[in-house]
């Protein structure tokens, strides 16, 4: 999983904020934060929870996700698992070591599963005389 890159996303934010015509406070107050917790989000001093983000989202009326990828919690994908991602980083009955260990585990499953597809599809070559080179098995 990528990092997270916290000047960036703090300055995602205050973009967005500034595109919603918000005040630093009226967005802290919406997305129920405090102005100085939200203040130094901006200015790359706090790394926020899931969970903050989410909160944040909801009140610039974005993705979750796409502050997700932002902060480097999620890769930019072409929705692969994006929104079971998006839900796992926003369960609030699981703490963040949960989340980012249920994570890891579905990240294990897809690249296994990719590699499985790889091998499946790379060409038989089976100079060694095993039993692949005979042919399948009846």
């Amino acid at each position: 999983m990528a990092s997270l890159n916290v000047g960036s996303l703090g300055e995602y934010i205050r973009e967005q904020r500034r595109n919603a015509q918000y005040s630093l406070r009226q967005l802290a107050e919406a997305a129920g934060v405090s102005n100085p917790y939200l203040s130094q989000i901006e200015r790359g001093l706090r790394k926020p929870s899931a969970e903050i983000l989410q909160q944040i989202a909801k009140a610039l009326r974005i993705s979750a996700e796409t502050l997700y990828v932002q902060a480097g919690i999620l890769e930019e994908r072409r929705g692969e698992g994006l929104e079971l991602r998006a839900s796992i980083l926003a369960d609030p009955l699981i703490n963040e070591q949960q989340k980012q260990a249920l994570l890891a585990v579905y990240d294990a499953f897809l690249k296994e599963n990719a590699a499985r597809k790889d091998s499946d599809a790379a060409p038989d070559d089976h100079a060694d005389g095993g039993p692949e080179a005979a042919g399948p098995a009846t």
